[in-house]
């Protein structure tokens, strides 16, 4: 092979070259690929004996390959050698370009090291160029295929053939095959990492394909509703798919819901509801229009179906049904703050709704003053000419509505009263011959005459029957938005907005005259008459203040009228 004058040696060691070069691409592993390696040295080189030492992650080299040599591999293979003895035998010897050749005379120093190898002893060389069983010969393999690349392992060799250390022909062929070899390597690294990540996607698909098959059923059928909607752009909210269930609650079909948001369904007073509860992604019980025009009360869980690089997509809704639990809820609310017999506002709601139109400091000087304190402000009488003056900014009048809607208080004008937000209640004035045209809130105290021998003569339930009677005549007597409360025993209260003391006056004689009709019970006629007491809210008067009043002022009116106007059943 090494002889310039057989041509025909090296015209067939080239052949078996190509061969084993060749054979090197066609392997179909990684551990093919290196037995291949292995075996090419033996088959194509002339060498006796070979081992590929790979470099691990950790930088140590294992011995993944060994061929020629059934022994050799039982001792070495899979034995790993430290990365420093391995620098340290690249280091030393000769440098035959890319290979190392350590000469046995040197390399007696490593015989110790945690390397794995293979020799067996011998005589001394009887030539200059006899291969001794000690000689070392590395062939470095470099991931771009030359000595600039990353170290991804070491091709080392033993025993030629022909019993001499390789000329330069048989260096040439050595370091060209471990340039090949790298280059193997590498591919076979490279396909595996590719079989892993397609074997990985396949596993990542075929995960998300169960996982949407189960999110799809637990999503068609869920007991309760369910809905996607859109997050961001033009069609924010919008309604992409529903389930079954929510379907069946509002009565509308699939095909529909898509063309709706929960916006469009919501009732008008829960719209602020639902815009926090979708921007927060939290929870959030609300009014949602059916089919038929009705509501039903629900509950909504949203969860925000968000993207790492887009930012939030969707949003998932969860949609319960809470009609009977929310019915059960307003009707415990109903009966802790209203009259079990008559259904009227018992005494704590009377003073809930009293208390809610009374501050504990009102503006000083009254209301003209109060008026006066804002810029702008001036008092025009009202336009019926009964009416008491009406609070004007700039020249247009404002009600209290607009007093409650401004954004900001305006700044009070030198001596004037800073606006509090509060719409303060104002009594009218206290001389009872004049009707100084101011409207208040008017607290009418009711007792009833004659109540309680209609209860002895006739029973309780007779008693409750007229106690039913006269809160229905009451309340038919009042206009809508006013407040009749049971006080308690046959004690009532109305409470009448915006009315001057004549039209509190006449509020009381047709409360009055409503009760006197005779009430039928149990195939009898009985009558009740009824006392009426006027007193008037203001701010600075506690509720309970407002009412003793009143009932002060009833007892006054009971005893200036004469017995023969008192009705009795």
């Amino acid at each position: 092979m090494e002889a310039e004058s057989e041509p025909y040696i090296r015209l067939a060691t080239l052949r078996q070259l190509h061969q084993v070069v060749a054979d090197l691409n066609t392997a179909r592993s990684l551990a093919d690929t290196l037995q291949t390696v292995a075996d090419g040295v033996i088959a194509g080189l002339g060498y006796e004996l070979s081992a590929v030492n790979l470099v691990r992650p950790d930088g140590d080299l294992v011995v993944a390959a060994v061929g020629g040599s059934a022994g050799a591999e039982a001792l070495m293979a899979g034995r790993v050698g430290s990365r420093a003895s391995w620098d340290r035998r690249l280091s030393m010897g000769d440098r035959w370009g890319d290979l190392r050749f350590i000469p046995h005379t040197e390399g007696w120093v490593l015989d110790d090291d945690d390397v794995p190898q293979w020799h067996t002893p011998g005589p001394a060389p009887r030539f200059a160029d006899e291969w001794h069983p000690m000689d070392r010969l590395f062939a470095p393999l470099y991931a771009a295929g030359g000595s600039g690349g990353e170290l991804i392992g070491v091709l080392s060799v033993d025993k030629p053939r022909n019993g001499r250390r390789p000329g330069a022909w048989g260096r040439e062929a050595l370091q060209m095959y471990a340039f090949h070899a790298a280059i193997a390597i590498g591919n076979a690294r490279l396909r595996g990492n590719m079989q892993r990540a397609l074997l990985r996607l396949e596993r990542e698909q075929q995960a998300l394909r169960a996982s949407e098959e189960s999110f799809r059923q637990a999503f068609e059928y869920a007991p309760s509703g369910m809905a996607i909607a859109e997050m961001g752009g033009d069609q924010h909210g919008h309604l992409l798919r529903t389930n079954d269930a929510l379907c069946r609650l509002l009565g509308r079909p699939a095909s529909a819901m898509r063309r709706y948001s929960f916006a469009d369904l919501v009732h008008p007073e829960d719209i602020g509801t639902l815009l926090r509860t979708s921007h927060e992604g939290g929870r959030s019980e609300l009014r949602l229009a059916r089919r038929d025009g009705t509501y039903v009360w629900v509950s909504l869980r949203n969860s925000v179906v968000a993207d790492a690089a887009d930012g939030p997509r969707f949003l998932l809704t969860h949609v319960e049904d809470i009609e009977e639990r929310k019915r059960h809820e307003l009707a415990l609310a109903h009966r802790a703050s209203h009259d079990s017999l008559t259904g009227l506002p018992n005494s704590a709601e009377l003073r809930t709704r009293l208390g809610s139109r009374l501050c504990a400091h009102p503006p000083q000087g009254g209301r003209a003053e109060f008026a006066e304190g804002l810029p702008g402000a001036d008092a025009l009488p009202g336009a019926d000419g009964g009416a008491g003056p009406t609070l004007t900014v700039d020249g247009f009048p404002l009600g209290f509505d607009e007093f409650e809607s401004f954004g900001s208080p305006p700044p009070p004008a030198a001596g004037g009263v800073p606006f509090d937000h509060h719409v303060h209640t104002f009594a009218p004035n206290e001389d009872d011959d004049v009707d100084d045209g101011h409207k208040g809130l008017a607290v009418l105290f009711c007792d009833l005459d004659g109540f309680k021998s209609i209860n002895d003569r006739f029973g309780h339930h007779a008693g409750d029957a007229v106690l039913i009677e006269v809160a229905r005549r009451l309340t038919n007597g009042v206009r809508e938005g006013d407040t009749v409360a049971r006080l308690g025993g046959d004690e009532f209260v109305v409470l009448a907005d915006g009315l001057g003391r004549a039209d509190a006056q006449d509020l009381a004689v047709r409360l009055r005259n409503a009760i006197l009709p005779p009430i039928r019970v149990d195939g009898r006629a009985v009558r009740v008459g009824a006392s009426f007491g006027i007193g008037w809210a203001g701010c600075g008067m506690s509720a309970e203040e407002v009412l003793h009043s009143a009932d002060q002022r009833m007892y006054v009116e009971k005893r200036s009228r004469s017995k023969e106007r008192r009705r009795a059943g």
